[in-house]
């Protein structure tokens, strides 16, 4: 079906990060023009290159971009390890509020990998946990990680599991925790969890360890739906859901508050890579269409998925992190040349 043209056109805020993230941006500028979707992204340079420019790592005029158009595609974006700046990420998850972030793992045919029927979705909690980065310095040998959780934020992602089931057809949601060893923190977690679930009656509810979970994903991930986890957890868990189903480079993520949302992928920058134009844009992509389903531009979406599910099936213009051979722009060149076949069909 034919994306239409004539819808007003939204304004979207777009952060540039580093590493790979102008390349795979580039990726999603080229394949909303192709398919006219009517978005203007109003763009911000972000990170640490900006932040040796112009000393903030996010602009002000970034941030009340998003507070006005209350909708964010970010870019991947390099967080130094054990030293520097924390990470963008948790920053605005925590400034905004961005309590739920949905993190969907689906198995396509076009990616073989051991685990063919895998469908899992991911709801972790965003603004708590040992993230929410409450540490002291004891001695020169000795630090203090603080772990923190409460029972209205563990309530409120819990619902929008069982919710999120509800309304996609879902048939269980699974509560991951630590509650035997912690058993205070993660302890409260399940608990809450067991009161929603009461709330829905129609929705299978069980509980899983956090090890326990690891290594039943990878034995058979089709006994899971939907999970619902904490925030450290969760970002483990991803991580391994993406591998099940070929790697980071095909899991997209949402960030969603009250009414704000911020869209993004799983992976990182992947320093490592960068300007070798061989990352692959596709959970970028993805992220992207989960951001114009959110504004109601699902017909845009649902034209460039099926591009990438075309192209991926036809396994000739695929990248290396999925056994092709193409470059990032050969791989969006394909996608274009698709949404164009794709149109013209449906004109």
């Amino acid at each position: 079906m034919r994306a239409t043209d004539n819808k007003a056109i939204k304004t979207v805020t777009f952060f540039m990060g580093d590493g790979i993230g102008p390349e795979i941006s580039d990726s999603v500028f080229a394949v909303f023009q192709a398919a006219h979707v009517p978005v203007r992204f109003d763009i911000y340079n972000v990170g640490e290159a900006e932040y040796n420019r112009n000393g903030k790592l996010i602009p002000d005029e970034a941030f009340a971009s998003f507070e006005k158009t209350k909708v964010l595609l970010k870019s991947p974006i390099t967080t130094p390890v054990g030293k520097g700046f924390r990470s963008l990420n948790v920053t605005m998850r925590k400034k905004y509020d961005l309590y739920a972030n949905f993190r969907p793992a689906k198995s396509n045919p076009a990616v073989v990998t051991p685990f063919p029927n895998t469908d899992i979705v991911t709801f972790r909690e965003n603004t708590e946990d040992l993230y929410a980065g409450i540490e002291e310095q004891i001695s020169d040998d000795e630090m203090h990680s603080i772990k923190v959780i409460t029972r209205s934020k563990s309530e409120r992602i819990c619902r929008s599991a069982f919710e999120f089931a509800r309304n996609c057809g879902r048939k269980k949601v699974t509560c991951i925790h630590k509650a035997n060893i912690m058993k205070l923190s993660d302890g409260l977690f399940l608990h809450v969890f067991e009161e929603v679930a009461k709330d829905y009656p129609d929705i299978i509810a069980d509980n899983m360890i956090v090890d326990a979970c690891a290594m039943n994903l990878v034995l058979d991930p089709t006994k899971f739906d939907v999970l619902v986890t904490e925030n450290l957890y969760g970002d483990i868990l991803t991580d391994l859901t993406s591998g099940l189903i070929g790697g980071v480079g095909l899991m997209p993520s949402a960030n969603v508050g009250t009414d704000m949302a911020m869209f993004e992928a799983v992976h990182g920058s992947a320093p490592d890579i960068a300007g070798k134009n061989i990352a692959n844009p596709t959970a970028f992509l993805w992220s992207a269409c989960m951001m114009l389903d959110h504004i109601g531009l699902n017909d845009y979406a649902d034209l460039i998925r099926s591009a990438i599910s075309n192209v991926m099936n036809a396994g000739v213009h695929t990248t290396r992190d999925i056994g092709g051979n193409a470059s990032t722009t050969e791989y969006t060149d394909a996608l274009v040349s698709e949404i164009k076949k794709l149109i013209a069909m449906a004109a």
